[in-house]
């Protein structure tokens, strides 16, 4: 019995740099991904958008792996999201539990397959509560504007929680294969019936669109405090112009009195 265990551990890692500090087995690689066989039935699993994956590793060797890969990795989080995974690479008939994996044949690619989606889940879960945070943040602001009929947050904070909620829709679509199997699936049966099968065991389409909903959510929200602070820029400006005029006439008036009384 072996543990699969894959922890979310920042925002980014430097693929390319990491690729060239390691000397294990590499069994696969490409610009998002580095797939290594460490040692006898020992696989690492490293993901651009933050997540590390490791088969069968002591935890004094995970926190040892931690402070190698922190240099590489863009805003290293304090507290790391985590899920994992036993795995029985002998088993009479592959079957899939909650926490447990049976699997007739273990070879890299199988095992590559399973770590893929514990990876996929674990950063489900970071991106689940980004997307949570949003929506307090959000839901704060929809509170206020019903008690007091007003917006307390400026221009340039809406415009850069508009770039934080892109921001993470941009990073689920780009490193998530949610719908969209592994290209290793599309000629291997097996392969894409185990991706499925695990896919639907840890519930990644639904949780999947419950992230997006929310975000769909707070986009929705974004653009209505948007629009509301832009209509009270117009009519700001259009208060400008009036007292702006206002002063003019005034003026006006004041030098046509001084004229008469000269």
């Amino acid at each position: 019995m072996y543990n699969i265990i894959s922890y979310q551990l920042a925002d980014f890692v430097d693929i390319k740099s990491v690729k060239a500090s390691i000397d294990s087995k590499l069994l696969y690689s490409d610009s998002s991904e580095l797939f290594y066989e460490t040692g006898s039935y020992r696989y690492l699993y490293i993901f651009r958008y933050g997540v590390v994956s490791f088969l069968n590793y002591e935890k004094d060797e995970i926190s040892s792996f931690f402070k190698f890969i922190h240099p590489y990795c863009r805003n290293f989080f304090s507290e790391t999201f985590s899920d994992e995974l036993m795995l029985e690479p002998a088993a009479a008939e592959n079957k899939i539990g909650h926490n447990k994996i049976e699997v007739t044949n273990a070879d890299p690619d199988v095992l590559r397959m399973i770590m893929l989606n514990v990876s996929q889940s674990v950063t489900l879960d970071y991106y689940s509560s980004q997307t949570e945070k949003l929506l307090e943040e959000t839901n704060y602001h929809t509170q206020l504007l019903e008690k007091k009929g007003k917006l307390a947050i400026s221009g340039r904070k809406l415009k850069k929680f508009i770039g934080k909620t892109l921001l993470l829709k941009n990073r689920i679509a780009e490193n998530l294969y949610i719908f969209d199997s592994p290209p290793e699936t599309w000629e291997n049966e097996q392969l894409d019936k185990l991706h499925n099968e695990l896919k639907k065991n840890f519930d990644l389409q639904d949780r999947f669109r419950d992230v997006s909903e929310g975000l769909g959510i707070v986009k929705d929200n974004l653009e209505l405090f948007k629009d509301i602070l832009q209509y009270r820029n117009t009519i700001m400006l259009e208060w400008i112009v009036i007292i702006l005029i206002a002063i003019e006439v005034i003026n006006f008036f004041i030098e046509k009195l001084l004229g008469v009384t000269k």
